[in-house]
Parts: structure tokens; C-alpha cells; sequence
């Protein structure tokens, strides 16, 4: 299928421009006639693509499970379609892109295809498994499959960002509170600290800081503004966030349940390719785009490589540093047995569960390491104005 841009006239003469798809020319003409339109003149465009934004796991998984459970009741997809860009609480994003698919497929193209016309609305995973139902004929259950999927995994990003609340909050609090001390509480001790012959060093440092902040506090804004942006600049450094993604996953306690999570995120994906009848060097490839670490994700050039090979997946999977050994273990107990497909859903399943604890575990590590930080900053405060006012009585006590 390509897109063509035409020129045609009706019947009366009226004129019309677009661009349709179609397998040739003389289809594109056949297209045309079936509208009472007559082909003028026409142009090949080339990788014709709309431009959107991935759309969101919830809305991935509310337009699988609809599509599951229409076509599932004996509607047409085209039908069904059409109800879910009819939808009046979808976004008119959404609609503009269901109406856009509705009219590919009446044009004649696949679902799949429709889906990757889309821009990046649609992560590969899921028009790789629409691809497949399309061949097996399954739509539906491979639909439902994948809202169950895309939920999960919208309830599992909500539940990271939902852990991350609290120390975002009490990192914001450490802030304010620091900012509040810095320019305005400490200047009240100006006065004091000046008829003082002596202060201490960390009294000294802290008062500098404390005047920098009160008559500087633009600069320490427009510092902050400027690390920010080039902390994200650097991360969208290839090199670095390779790096990072090392980094994360051998850093105490923190590695080792990121590699829960990621081993969580892989085992579903690959389950549900695999399961589908996907050939698993394509679930291999595809998978392992949806991990969300770099550094993982270079591993599976070898990975690939290996199983390609001949080698067994599990022994494969065993050597990628950044996956729990479990993953491994249950995998070669399905290639033994052969039930690798069993496995997968069953592993899976599992370390979605590990992955939740992995979770608690990593907010109630860092709650407490908030906490001291917060009182590491606010007791040096504390001892740095403390220590000369008492250094001061105690010479007032000595001298009489």
C-alpha cells in the first residue's frame, strides 16, 4: 500500500484534492470511480506518516479492551471503530486518530497498518500483536490480551510515581526550609554575630552563604534553572545515559530492585508476544525495546546473537547483567518441559508481584535517608549558630 496525492473532478466539474492509500495507480483510479470522482493527476508520497505522541498506557488499554470486546460481541471492526471515535470522553486527539484509522481501513489497509500510520501513537509491541491476531484471525482475544497488558503496566507507572510522592515532597520541604533559614532567619543574627571579636569556621561559611542567598537569591534561581536544564541536556547524551543506566542498577539496595522491576517489564512483554505465536526472535527484538534501560538493552545484541545461534534463550538471558536470576531459572524450566509459553505468563505474573514489593521497599529506603538529610542540614544550621553564642557566654563566664 502507498499514499498518492491526487487531483480529481466529479461529474459537474468540481474539483478535489487529498491524499489516499492504495496499491497502484489503477487502484487509486478504482478508489476514485467508486466515489463518482475522476482521476486528473497524481503524485507518489513517500513514508506518508501522521505526527503524534505516544499515546498512554490507560488509553492504549481502554482502545484494546473496546476493540476486544466489540468485535468480540460480532461487530465489525470497522463498526467498532466507529463507535470509539463516537466516544464523547475520549480527547479529541484521540478521536482525530481513531477517525484517521476508520478511514484506512474502509480504504482497504490492515489494523496494524492503520496503527503504525499513526505516527508513534502506538508502541511497536502492541502493532506487532495486532499484526499477528490479524493472521491468526484472534483479534479480539489478542486485544483483550493486550488491555490487560497496557493496564498493568499503566497501574505499575502510576504506583512508581504515586511511591515518589513523598520524598519529591519532603526533598521540596528540605528547599523551602533551607531557603526560609538561609534569608531570613540568620540575618536576624547579624547584629549579634558582629560584636562577636571571633566566629567559628562553619559559622563564618554559613552567615556567607546565608548573605549570598538574601541579596544573591536571582543568581541561586538562575543556577538551579541552568543545572536542571543541563542535567536533562546531558542525559539525552547517549554516552551518558548508558552510563546512568549502569550506574542505577549496581548503586546498594536501589540496583537491585530496579532489576526487579525491569526483569518484570521484560518477562510480561516477551509472555505476551511469545504467546501469540510471535517467533521469538521477534519477541526478542521487541521485548527488549520496552525494558527502559539502555544498558540492559545493548545486552541483547549478544542475547539476539547467541539465540540465533542455537543457544538456548535461558542460557542467553542468564548472562544479561541487569535481570534477577529467576528469570532465567523459570525460563529454562519451560524450554525443558515445553511450555515456555506457560512459563513466561507465570513468570511474569510473578515478578509483577516482586516488582510491587520491590517498589514499597525502595520508598521506605528512602524516606528515612530524606529524613536524615533534612536533619543533617537542619542540625548544622542549628550548631553553627549555637557555637559562637555559647563560646560567648562561656568567656563572659570565664573573664568574671
Amino acid at each position: 500500500m502507498e499514499y498518492y496525492r491526487y487531483k480529481a473532478k466529479d461529474e459537474k466539474g468540481r474539483t478535489y484534492t487529498g491524499v489516499m492509500n492504495a496499491i497502484n495507480e489503477v487502484d487509486l483510479h478504482a478508489r476514485l470511480k467508486e466515489e463518482g470522482k475522476y482521476l486528473v493527476s497524481v503524485k507518489e508520497e513517500t513514508n506518508k506518516k501522521v505526527v503524534t505522541k505516544r499515546f498512554k498506557s490507560n488509553v492504549i488499554s481502554e482502545f484494546s479492551r473496546n476493540i476486544g470486546e466489540l468485535v468480540g460481541s460480532g461487530i465489525t471492526l470497522v463498526h467498532a471503530l466507529k463507535i470509539i471515535a463516537e466516544d464523547e470522553s475520549i480527547k479529541p486527539k484521540e478521536r482525530e486518530v481513531y477517525l484517521a484509522i476508520l478511514k484506512q481501513i474502509r480504504s482497504g489497509v490492515s489494523l496494524s497498518e492503520a496503527l503504525e500510520m499513526q505516527g508513534d501513537a502506538f508502541p511497536p509491541l502492541f502493532i506487532n500483536m495486532m499484526k499477528s491476531s490479524e493472521s491468526t484471525g484472534n483479534i479480539d482475544e489478542i486485544a483483550l490480551q493486550m488491555a490487560t497488558y497496557y493496564d498493568k503496566d499503566y497501574r505499575l507507572n502510576e504506583k512508581i510515581k504515586s511511591s515518589m510522592t513523598y520524598p519529591k515532597i519532603l526533598g521540596g520541604l528540605i528547599v523551602v526550609v533551607v531557603a526560609v533559614i538561609m534569608g531570613y532567619v540568620l540575618p536576624q543574627f547579624d547584629s549579634l554575630f558582629a560584636t562577636m571579636e571571633s566566629l567559628p569556621a562553619t559559622t563564618r561559611v554559613l552567615m556567607a552563604i546565608s548573605d549570598f542567598v538574601k541579596t544573591r537569591w536571582y543568581v541561586c534561581i538562575f543556577v538551579g534553572v541552568v543545572l536542571f536544564m543541563a542535567g536533562k541536556l546531558l542525559m539525552s547524551i547517549p554516552q551518558v545515559k548508558f552510563f546512568m543506566d549502569k550506574l542505577e542498577l549496581h548503586l546498594p539496595k536501589i540496583g537491585k530492585l530496579r532489576k526487579v522491576v525491569y526483569t518484570a517489564r521484560f518477562a510480561r512483554t516477551l509472555a505476551s508476544l511469545y504467546s501469540a505465536g510471535i517467533p521469538i526472535m521477534s519477541c526478542l527484538v521487541i521485548a527488549k525495546s520496552t525494558i527502559g534501560n539502555q544498558y540492559i538493552e545493548k545486552q541483547f545484541e549478544q542475547v539476539i546473537a547467541d539465540v540465533r545461534a542455537g543457544e538456548n534463550l535461558s542460557d542467553s538471558l542468564d548472562k544479561v547483567d541487569g535481570f534477577t536470576k529467576k528469570l532465567s531459572s523459570t525460563v529454562r524450566v519451560g524450554e525443558e518441559t515445553g511450555s515456555l509459553d506457560k512459563m513466561l505468563v507465570s513468570t511474569a505474573n510473578q515478578m509483577e508481584y516482586d516488582s510491587e514489593i520491590a517498589l514499597n521497599k525502595m520508598v521506605a529506603y528512602l524516606e528515612p535517608v530524606m529524613i536524615v538529610v533534612m536533619a543533617v542540614i537542619v542540625g548544622f544550621i542549628m550548631i553553627a549558630v549555637i557555637q559562637p553564642i555559647y563560646g560567648s557566654y562561656a568567656s563572659m563566664a570565664n573573664a568574671n
